[in-house]
C-alpha cells in the first residue's frame, strides 16, 4: 500500500519536475541567444552611442542649451558600453527567446490550438522590432518635451548613465508593449479567456501598467511614466477590440451550427 502510494505520488510530481526542467532549458536557450546577441552588440556600440547623442544635439540652439555626456564615475562609460550591449542583445536575439516563450507553452494547447501559437509567433517577432522603432523615433520628442522645461539661459548637464538608462528601457518598454497584447488574444483564440473577461480586468491592468512603467522610468516625473503607460494601456485595449471581434465570430458560427442541428 505504502508502495502504492509512492508511485502515485511519483506521477504526480514527474510532470511538474519535467515542467521545471523544460522551463530551465528554455531559459538557457534565451540567456544564450542574447549573450550572443550582446556580443555583437559591443562592436556596435561606438554606432549605438552616437546615435543616443543626436537627441540632445536637435533643436534651433542645442549647443547653448546642451553639453556633452556627463560619465561621472570611473566605471560609468564601461556601464554604459555594457548595458547597450544587452539592450542590443535582447533585440537582435528576440526570434530566439521569443520562440523559447512560445514552444514552452506550446505542449499546454491542443493539436488546433498549436497553429494559432505558432501564428502568433511570427506576428510577435516583427511587432516586438515594430515597438523598438516606434520607442526609438519617440526618444527625440520626449527630450525635446522633458529639456523644454529648462529655460533658454539655462544649460542642461545630461549624466550619461541616467539618459541612456531612460532610453534604452524606454526602448524595451514600447517592444514589449507591443507584444503583450499577442498573448491576450493567443488565449482568446485559443478559447482560455473571451473578451468579457479582458475587460472586467480593466482597472487592475491599469493599475499594474502604472507601477510598472513607475519602476522601469528612471527618472521620477510624471509626465515621463505616462508618456510610457499611455501605449501599454491603448494597446490593452486594442487586445480587447480583436478579442471581442473573434468572439462574435465565434457566437455566430456556434449559432449557425445550432441552427443547423
Amino acid at each position: 500500500m505504502a508502495e502504492a502510494t509512492r508511485v502515485r505520488d511519483t506521477e504526480r510530481r514527474m510532470p511538474l519536475v519535467e515542467h521545471l526542467i523544460e522551463l530551465r532549458k528554455r531559459l538557457m536557450r534565451a540567456a544564450l541567444g542574447v549573450l550572443v546577441g550582446g556580443v555583437a552588440g559591443w562592436f556596435l556600440n561606438d554606432l549605438v552611442l552616437n546615435a543616443l547623442r543626436n537627441p540632445l544635439l536637435a533643436g534651433g540652439k542645442a549647443s547653448e542649451r546642451f553639453s556633452k555626456l556627463n560619465f561621472t564615475g570611473i566605471t560609468s562609460a564601461f556601464d554604459v558600453k555594457f548595458e547597450i550591449a544587452i539592450v542590443l542583445g535582447i533585440v537582435v536575439s528576440s526570434p530566439i527567446w521569443l520562440y523559447q516563450i512560445f514552444a514552452f507553452i506550446t505542449p499546454a494547447f491542443t493539436r488546433t490550438e498549436k497553429k494559432y501559437v505558432f501564428g502568433f509567433f511570427f506576428s510577435a517577432v516583427p511587432l516586438f522590432l515594430i515597438g523598438c522603432a516606434a520607442g526609438w523615433l519617440l526618444v527625440p520628442h520626449i527630450v525635446e518635451l522633458m529639456t523644454g522645461f529648462a529655460g533658454t539661459q539655462d544649460a542642461t548637464l545630461v549624466d550619461a548613465k541616467t539618459y541612456l538608462d531612460f532610453v534604452l528601457r524606454l526602448v524595451l518598454i514600447i517592444g514589449v508593449a507591443f507584444v503583450l497584447p499577442v498573448f491576450l488574444v493567443l488565449l482568446n483564440f485559443a478559447g482560455v479567456i473571451r473578451a468579457r473577461a479582458i475587460l472586467k480586468g480593466w482597472r487592475i491592468a491599469i493599475l499594474v501598467t502604472i507601477v510598472f512603467t513607475a519602476l522601469a522610468t528612471p527618472s521620477a516625473d510624471v509626465i515621463s511614466m505616462l508618456l510610457l503607460a499611455a501605449p501599454l494601456i491603448a494597446l490593452y485595449f486594442g487586445s480587447v477590440g480583436v478579442a471581442y471581434l473573434h468572439d462574435r465570430r465565434v457566437d455566430r458560427r456556434a449559432d449557425a451550427e445550432l441552427t443547423a442541428l
